[in-house]
């Protein structure tokens, strides 16, 4: 029976009538057991037969019970991404949420977000998912070289994606941006630019990111003959105008870098502002040089230096390897590591994206 057919021919009480598999069998005529397994992605199941399942429990509403669900299968079909709740917009927060979401897209999961804040234990969350099984895998950013969240689910053997590496990392699925490359770039970048005292914004030095920024800085303006100072009063996540007024205080004293890196376009505009504000002008005697999230700098100012991390590509990634630990396929752990490239115009930045 056609699906307008079958809408037409049903009651008003019907039409509430929560839908179930057995619907959707009735509508497209294969049995209640293959709709399960086409919903569940069941590998053995072509790929036209599930997009006409998937397509007719969408058009009539169907969600799966999860209570049922859970107890047929021992799954909730959730994965959980767990984020900082003090991080700021204009990070690669909002975009890497999206970018996981639309990578879950016709699976048989749904994202769940978790907020974490700077006074809660980290591991606090990570053990309630463990525990109270409310989730088939988690996905972990901010991470550190020793994370004991990501020790904690080894130890309990419970599935994770990382979005950044530890030390155990050719032991997990991980997605991961090359980080002492762009520092080296960054210096490099500034070198040609023939400036020769950096000042380096980097991340909190707790994390694994921050640790290859820094060496890569480090390692690069040995080599060039750059003096390299690395800030230790803020961060590239600190308040944006607690970076803006300690960029002012600092070119109004003493001898004043001529290179910035900056690991956030948060940072990199906070410090602009504050370099402004202190009487100096960007590209004339000193030039910064940015990582972007999002292609925002070109609008705040057209010539800072900067490299793109591909936000959208790295939420594909640990979606599908989030999918993968919580299939317990028996697949090696999927693993990648994002190269850096340069650009400097919008131009380039819409080379890039196409």
């Amino acid at each position: 029976m056609k699906l307008k057919e079958h809408l037409r021919g049903r009651g008003r009480d019907e039409l509430h009538t929560r839908p179930t598999l057995r619907t959707i069998s009735e509508l497209t005529g294969f049995a209640v057991q293959t709709v399960s397994r086409a919903l569940g992605g069941a590998p053995d199941i072509s790929d036209s037969t599930k997009a006409t399942i998937r397509k007719v429990a969408s058009e009539i509403g169907y969600v799966p019970n999860r209570a049922g669900v859970r107890l047929r299968t021992g799954k909730t079909n959730v994965i959980a991404l767990l984020l900082s709740a003090e991080n700021d917009v204009l990070s690669l927060t909002s975009r890497l949420i999206s970018s996981i979401a639309k990578g879950l897209r016709g699976s048989s999961y749904n994202l769940v977000v978790m907020s974490s804040f700077t006074e809660d234990n980290p591991l606090d969350a990570v053990r309630n998912i463990v525990r109270n099984e409310t989730a088939d895998a988690v996905i972990l950013n901010q991470i550190k070289p020793r994370d004991e969240r990501v020790r904690y689910l080894m130890d309990e053997g419970f599935p994770f994606v990382t979005h950044g590496r530890t030390i155990w990392s050719e032991r997990h699925a991980y997605y991961d941006y090359d980080n002492k490359e762009f520092g080296i770039l960054a210096a490099n970048q500034l070198h040609r630019k023939e400036r020769k005292h950096i000042l380096l914004i980097a991340p909190p030095t707790d994390q694994t990111y921050a640790i290859e920024m820094i060496s890569g800085v480090k390692e690069a303006c040995s080599f060039n003959g750059q003096h390299l100072e690395i800030v230790s009063k803020i961060t590239s996540d600190s308040n944006r105008e607690v970076i803006r007024a300690f960029t002012e205080q600092r070119f109004m004293e003493g001898t004043k870098p001529d290179g910035v890196i900056s690991a956030s376009p948060n940072a990199t505009m906070a410090a602009i502002s504050g370099i402004e504000d202190a009487g100096l002008a960007l590209g004339e005697t000193l030039d910064v040089f940015s990582k972007e999230t999002v292609p925002i700098l070109d609008l705040f100012r057209p010539n800072i230096l900067k490299t793109r991390e591909d936000v959208a590509t790295a939420g594909q990634f640990l979606a599908e390897a989030a999918i993968q630990v919580a299939d317990k396929d028996g697949k090696p752990p999927m693993q990648a590591l994002e190269i850096t490239e340069t650009y400097e115009s919008s131009a380039d930045v819409n080379a890039i994206s196409d």
